[in-house]
């Protein structure tokens, strides 16, 4: 099957037609390798600080604690339903209800987090970021 990457990597329907088949691929990678896609990842990085982005998955928390230990600084970025609405969400039961999408909505170690719920502006998360963790 040839996809356009381009679109996959979009918000568009093309995306929309083939995520639930991409969700489950990776399911099945994850139950060989729970750190697969992050071990990946991180051998192309090569700067002292990376930051990742999207980290869905409790199993993706559990692998960048275990291999990198303290170095590890986890931030939560919520934002409230009405907010996310306002910006294009559309919820489809089955999609945005499993684990890819929700899986760390319960989890409470998170060295910070920061509502993004447009009463900051975007340069005043980042001097938070940065006040909080000394950077």
């Amino acid at each position: 099957m040839q996809l356009d990457l381009a679109e996959l990597l979009s918000d568009g329907p093309y995306k929309e037609k083939y995520r639930k088949d991409m969700i489950d691929w990776s399911d099945e990678v994850r139950k060989q390798d729970y750190g697969y896609f992050c071990k990946t990842a991180m051998e192309k990085a090569k700067s002292e600080i990376i930051i990742v982005s999207d980290v869905r998955r409790m199993n993706d928390v559990r692998y960048f604690r275990e291999t990198y230990g303290d170095k590890v600084v986890c931030l939560r970025l919520t934002c409230p339903d009405p907010v996310r609405i306002q910006r294009g969400f559309v919820y489809t039961a089955g999609i945005d209800d499993i684990e890819s999408e929700c899986g760390l909505d319960n989890y409470n170690k998170w060295d910070l987090v920061l509502e993004n719920n447009n009463a900051l502006n975007f340069d005043h998360l980042i001097d938070i970021i940065i006040q909080t963790f000394a950077l």
